[in-house]
């Protein structure tokens, strides 16, 4: 089922919430600049199992409102805390993919991973997308300024640019075509402004380090926007982690390797934790 919830005067966000009466829930946060559809594969599958699984469509995106600013990852954060009581959840997987790892990571830290017992990071966009003189890994910044600056100009072929980047193995014209029309329903404004947030946003290196609660990082060895090395920082800042490469995989990870990243998330949701 559908339905908006409220985070602040004036801003609703989308929620799709399939199977409500699972007896395990996992909370997916999508990334730049598609919406909870880019999930469509894994929502088929988990209810079967007894999941309960909630997508939401970031500020700005999806069938989300689309307000002028709240794009910072503190305030998409906060929208998802917004959520996470709107619907009382508790004990849950929270998994993002892409930027939508990143705002992940910054709930776990700004909100003291309130409600969460496991988290999944999913070709997270931490700690930092671009590279920077004491992180020489990730995208080149001019990278980011293209985009931004393409956004303005002629959106449509941006992301058609994008869409290009973000699958290693073979997929059909009409599923390239549905995944880019997912980010033509973004606001031109939201889209930019989420970007922007990638070259200024440093505070996620510290973010990592808070995180306490089981981690999985799945990434894809092909992966040309969030480049592999972001996972390795990632499983070295947070302690209680585990890396899982998918080889012959790119960025759309669920999508280049889908049976195995379903196989890998529902076996780490299902994995008891004993601690240290």
């Amino acid at each position: 089922m559908g339905y908006y919830i409220n985070v602040e005067p004036g801003v609703n966000i989308y929620v799709e919430d399939v199977n409500p009466i699972g007896n395990k829930t996992i909370l997916l946060i999508h990334g730049w600049p598609g919406n909870h559809n880019l999930f469509e594969y894994q929502f088929n599958q988990f209810p079967k199992l007894g999941y309960r699984c909630i997508g939401i469509d970031l500020r700005g995106f999806g069938l989300s409102d689309k307000p002028w600013s709240g794009y910072d990852y503190n305030r998409l954060a906060d929208d998802i805390r917004c959520v996470v009581d709107a619907l009382k959840l508790k004990n849950f997987t929270l998994g993002g993919h892409s930027t939508g790892g990143a705002i992940c990571v910054r709930y776990m830290a700004r909100h003291k991973g309130y409600g969460v017992s496991k988290l999944a990071l999913f070709a997270a966009a931490a700690p930092s997308l671009i590279q920077r003189p004491y992180f020489p890994y990730g995208l080149q910044r001019q990278d980011v300024i293209d985009i931004i600056q393409g956004i303005y100009k002629d959106r449509p072929e941006t992301l058609k640019e994008f869409g290009s980047k973000v699958f290693h193995n073979y997929v059909s014209q009409p599923l390239s075509d549905w995944i880019f029309q997912l980010g033509l329903q973004a606001a031109s404004w939201s889209s930019a402004s989420v970007a922007n947030t990638w070259l200024g946003e440093e505070g996620l290196f510290n973010d990592l380090k808070t995180i306490k609660v089981p981690t999985l990082i799945l990434h894809g060895l092909n992966d040309q926007i969030c480049l592999f090395s972001l996972a390795i920082s990632q499983k070295h800042s947070i302690k209680n982690s585990k890396l899982v490469p998918l080889e012959s995989c790119g960025h759309f990870l669920f999508y280049d390797q889908q049976e195995r990243f379903n196989e890998e998330l529902i076996q780490f949701i299902e994995e008891k934790y004993e601690g240290k």
